[in-house]
């Protein structure tokens, strides 16, 4: 979804977002075709993120196709690979502070920027293109002993049935879990037209086969059977914290690091993501 709904959505009655209800829905009422086409542009479309993180000595470009074009790869030492996803509208970079530790650490980290974001081909991005872009690196490489996701990428990573991923430990960091309810909520009150919506995700569902109800990550998770843990900032205003702590005290495999005043992206390359990994590898 674009930025100027997903990072705006006051809850306090708006004009603007008066307007743009008033617009969507008569747009879809006069011209249903050129709607949609223009609703897909605005709600897939993410921002090419471009952080000043510095990038590391040794990184290793790569690319993997995919059905959306070809993704960039980016690899970092060696030994186990621990595959690392970003989330809506992120890239690989915000991770590199990371993917040092993790190479200092003797394995390899192996990150990718999805369609439509970074460097990787492609425009649009949505949930089924993350489960697919994940499922084609898990066949691109051996096996992989770990993974780090943020945001969306963690609701990607455990909509995912790769077998890859089902024993192997998981870093969800500021993770978006109650992916649906989010999404529903965030759009409407946007004052985007929710008729209008549904004819996009209609058409997401027969292209990928893949219904929006049953989009369920939270109950993924409640059913995994390996280590978790979540690092989350209290005051994270794009993934409910809350949502995370009845995860943890639903599941004795999942734990939760609270990280205070790091916000949602910051959170990234804090020193709590850092020490979760060291747990997490040496078990």
């Amino acid at each position: 979804m674009s930025n100027k709904i997903y990072f705006n959505t006051p809850s306090r009655f708006s004009l603007k977002r008066s307007l743009v209800n008033v617009s969507t829905r008569l747009h879809h009422t006069l011209a249903r075709k050129h709607a949609i086409k223009t609703a897909k542009n605005l709600l897939l479309t993410p921002v090419r993120l471009k952080v000043k993180n510095p990038e590391p000595k040794g990184l290793i470009r790569g690319k993997v196709a995919c059905s959306q074009g070809q993704l960039i790869t980016y690899t970092l030492g060696s030994g186990p690979i621990w595959l690392i996803t970003h989330g809506w509208s992120g890239s690989t970079s915000q991770f590199y502070p990371l993917m040092e530790h993790i190479a200092q650490q003797g394995f390899t980290a192996l990150a990718f920027d999805y369609a439509g974001h970074g460097e990787s081909e492609g425009k649009f991005g949505h949930l089924p293109a993350f489960v697919e872009a994940l499922d084609v690196m898990a066949d691109s490489c051996d096996e992989i002993v770990g993974v780090v996701a943020h945001s969306m990428g963690s609701a990607a990573l455990l909509e995912s049935k790769h077998q890859k991923f089902q024993a192997a430990p998981l870093l969800l960091v500021a993770p978006v879990l109650n992916y649906l309810e989010n999404l529903m909520q965030t759009v409407s009150r946007s004052g985007f037209s929710m008729k209008l919506f549904n004819a996009v995700i209609s058409e997401l569902e027969q292209e990928y086969q893949y219904p929006l109800q049953k989009i369920n990550p939270q109950q993924h998770l409640l059913d995994r059977k390996s280590a978790t843990i979540i690092v989350h900032d209290p005051e994270d205003k794009f993934a409910n914290y809350s949502v995370s702590q009845d995860i943890v005290n639903c599941s004795p495999w999942v734990n939760l690091v609270t990280a205070n005043s790091y916000g949602h992206s910051r959170i990234m390359k804090s020193q709590e993501v850092m020490d979760s990994f060291d747990s997490l590898s040496k078990k």
